[in-house]
């Protein structure tokens, strides 16, 4: 009855149009009347205490450099690097859109900031050289998922902050499957264009890749920084987040020149409004996560799962199926921190690795942005290409059908995440 309570009152206030923040307000009310718990001063403490947590500062500052590589051209230059190395094969737009989704990963950790700089930028090229739009929005959507999963990743910190996780460790542990979801949409892509009559841009000279190399070497080098330093201990996540944002400052207006100051004021805001609609829907969840541990949902989710406990890729699966239906329905952060008070019990009870789980869980996440009916990253897809939502979904399902299948190809075969991982960890 108490899970009845919680996820019926959730469903409804949502249904109702309430925003997600607060229908999960709503829920916790619900679930506190349900259990004669109800007390406005918990309701209080556990809002105001869901945000303040020093390593979420880290989203802030994520936040606000990837506003700021967007603005000061940092976003540009990696597009034009990397249509520099393979534009001129054949599809090669659509390899210098997972190239530069991928670097653009590494730099901001927001799917729907990607997306819509990868739309802008590359999706008008892609319809004059003759490629479908559909096809094209859909790959562009479904590269915005890396988005998530290639450290820095804003995801990854909410999952660490809701877990009691490692943050450094799932950033270095989510690098090798980043890549081979990147991987996945290559080959499919290839797959796809194979029977197109696509005439490619000529190659570019050696001089001319020179030259992109060493105007977007500014931008590459603060994923090597972000990386290095984790990886060395000299900064932890949070202050990797200010790092990056400070550097993307200064190389945007002091190397490349293109932000002032007056450009400042709208970037401040841009970062701060999306940053506190972000750190409410936290607290919001905090309130729900409290009342879900007095209520003991994780032991009675453990008795819906205990078939599967026995064996870890079968509970593995099970999960994953079950992400994947909730993600259908609800956007990431809310997802994340519903379900990670929920399920971690469960992993930590069948001895899965919590950072494995914790990578898998954030793939499963950000494939979760391109599925509809709601798919976050296909509304801003179709919203920056002017295209209709119908075009945008008909394109992304070969390329979201790819990245599933990697994701249970390591469910199957979990040392394609620990050992890499391992091996980052030292």
């Amino acid at each position: 009855m108490t899970i009845v309570v919680f996820v019926g009152a959730l469903l409804l206030a949502m249904a109702m149009g309430i925003p997600i923040a607060f229908s999960l307000l709503a829920s916790g009310v619900a679930l506190m009347w349900h259990l004669d718990l109800f007390d406005a001063q918990i309701l209080a403490q556990n809002l105001i205490g869901g945000a303040d947590s020093f390593p979420l500062l880290a989203v802030p500052f994520f936040m606000l450099a990837g506003e700021i590589m967007n603005v000061g051209g940092l976003s540009r230059r990696i597009v034009d690097f990397a249509l520099a190395l393979v534009g001129h094969v054949k599809g090669g737009l659509g390899y210098v859109t997972i190239m530069a989704g991928c670097l653009l990963s590494a730099l901001s950790g927001s799917a729907v900031a990607d997306a819509a700089a990868l739309t802008a930028l590359l999706l008008p090229m892609m319809v004059k050289a003759g490629h479908d739009k559909s096809r094209a929005g859909g790959l562009i959507a479904a590269t915005g998922v890396i988005g998530p999963v290639i450290p820095p990743s804003i995801g990854l910190v909410i999952f660490g902050v809701a877990a009691n996780v490692s943050i450094s460790k799932l950033f270095l542990a989510a690098i090798v499957p980043g890549i081979l979801i990147g991987a996945a949409l290559w080959l499919t892509w290839a797959f796809l264009v194979r029977r197109e009559k696509i005439v490619p841009p000529p190659r570019k000279s050696a001089a001319e890749i020179l030259t992109a190399l060493r105007k977007a070497l500014w931008a590459l080098m603060l994923p090597v920084i972000i990386l290095v330093g984790l990886r060395m201990g000299v900064f932890t996540p949070t202050e990797a987040a200010v790092v990056a944002a400070v550097y993307a400052l200064f190389v945007s207006a002091v190397i490349y020149r293109e932000i002032s100051w007056r450009d400042l004021y709208g970037i401040f805001v841009a970062a701060a409004k999306t940053s506190a609609i972000v750190m409410f829907l936290i607290a919001a969840a905090m309130v729900s996560a409290w009342l879900i541990t007095v209520a003991d949902l994780p032991s009675k989710v453990v008795g819906l799962l205990q078939p599967f406990m026995d064996n870890k890729i079968l509970l593995m699966a099970a999960i994953m199926v079950l992400v994947m239906a909730v993600g259908t329905a609800m956007d990431m952060t809310p997802t994340i921190l519903i379900l990670t008070p929920v399920l971690m019990p469960v992993v930590n009870a069948a001895g899965i690795d919590p950072v494995y789980f914790g990578v898998m869980f954030i793939i499963n996440n950000s494939i979760g942005l391109v599925t509809p009916p709601v798919g976050t990253v296909l509304n801003v897809v179709a919203g920056v290409g002017r295209m209709s939502m119908d075009d945008v979904t008909k394109g992304v399902v070969p390329f979201m059908i790819a990245e599933f299948a990697v994701m249970f190809l390591m469910v199957i075969f979990p040392w394609l995440v620990t050992w890499p991982a391992k091996f980052f960890h030292g």
